[in-house]
């Protein structure tokens, strides 16, 4: 391989066709009909952020999981576990804001070869913590010793989360309209999503070194910049909720996680400039071996989550979300689906980047 031939997500083994397939083959056989009453209750299933069930007429419930992925790999490399449990709660609860769920309880599953107590502590460590900035409660879980699964010092993580909601929360609260503003909340890096490629991109000898960010120049500072756990978005979502239209995680597959705010419409979104996000994306771009396709649809590109709001409410989100601490930009809008074409996302690279164009079909 050429030090600049480009990487594709599929070069590292993740074929996301596949796995969309298989998502809704799991749909088709999870809402086969089993109790017809309980059928009923079930307001949102299979295949989107969270799952939504109506415990009364008032009450209702959403429950999602998820996992860290290869990210721990890079946790066993460094021997850093601290904030891989934020990464497992993030998300989870950043799930659950895209139905219009506040987070309540939380479980999480450990497994591991042979437990090594000072790993595990830290790993739970940083779940309790993550759960207690979400306003969740840590619940429960399961501890499993499983000898000759992992390779000796290596764990996999699953989370498993409940939120509440009143009916009236229900996202997407009405249907997107051309005009409609986005919102775009900063993420810390890559978060938990993508690390397949980062780790196929690590074995470059051009990865680290001069000429990079100054995080980037050995490998060790570079695997503690990505090591930065995932954002957690509940309380600086909770107080605009009710002004929130619809809402994107941007977790695998990138932005092409923009359409299930609604595939009815298209949307045009333009990045902040490159020194205003994250830092691991100046260190991507530095070193020119994904195109900038290929990073939206596998990275978040410095935005963690998009919101959805009507224009007349941009800037009251926005100063709620700055109060709360969390960097946030308005940056596009609701556009036209063209008549016969799919839902597209327009997305325009920073300015600092020479505002590169790709559009996405969903």
């Amino acid at each position: 391989m050429s030090l600049r031939e480009q990487l594709k997500y599929q070069d590292a083994g993740v074929d996301r066709d596949k796995a969309d397939q298989l998502v809704e083959g799991i749909r088709r056989l999870g809402i086969a009909p089993r109790d017809a009453k309980l059928q009923k209750r079930l307001r949102s299933t299979i295949g989107g952020y969270a799952s939504v069930f109506a415990l009364t007429q008032d009450q209702w419930i959403a429950a999602t999981t998820d996992g860290v992925g290869t990210k721990l790999k890079l946790a066993f490399e460094s021997g850093h576990h601290e904030t891989i449990g934020q990464d497992l709660v993030a998300m989870s609860v950043n799930d659950l804001i895209c139905v219009g769920a506040k987070p309540l309880l939380f479980l999480d599953y450990f497994a591991t070869s042979g437990l090594e107590l000072k790993v595990a502590t830290s790993v739970i460590r940083g779940i309790s913590q993550a759960c207690a900035d979400s306003g969740c409660l840590l619940v429960g879980g399961e501890t499993a010793e499983m000898p000759g699964m992992y390779a000796k010092g290596e764990y996999d993580l699953a989370g498993f989360c409940v939120g509440s909601m009143s009916p009236k929360g229900l996202l997407p609260r009405r249907k997107l309209r051309t005009g409609d503003r986005l919102i775009g909340l900063a993420s810390s890096g890559f978060h938990s999503n993508g690390f397949s490629l980062v780790r196929k991109i690590l074995e470059r000898s051009d990865a680290v070194g001069k000429g990079l960010p100054a995080f980037a120049r050995t490998r060790k500072s570079l695997i503690a910049e990505l090591l930065t756990p995932t954002m957690l978005y509940p309380r600086a979502v909770a107080p605009i909720l009710p002004k929130v239209l619809a809402a994107a995680h941007i977790t695998g597959s990138g932005f092409l996680n923009v359409p299930r705010m609604g595939d009815h419409v298209s949307y045009r979104i333009e990045l902040p400039k490159l020194a205003e996000r994250a830092r691991v994306y100046s260190w991507l771009r530095a070193l020119k071996v994904v195109s900038f396709e290929e990073a939206a649809r596998t990275f978040n590109q410095g935005i963690g989550m998009m919101l959805a709001v009507e224009a007349k409410n941009v800037k009251s989100v926005l100063a709620s979300l700055r109060r709360s601490g969390m960097k946030s930009w308005e940056l596009g809008e609701v556009i036209a689906r063209r008549r016969g074409s799919p839902c597209e996302v327009h997305l325009r690279a920073g300015a600092d980047e020479g505002a590169e164009e790709v559009v996405l079909e969903y």
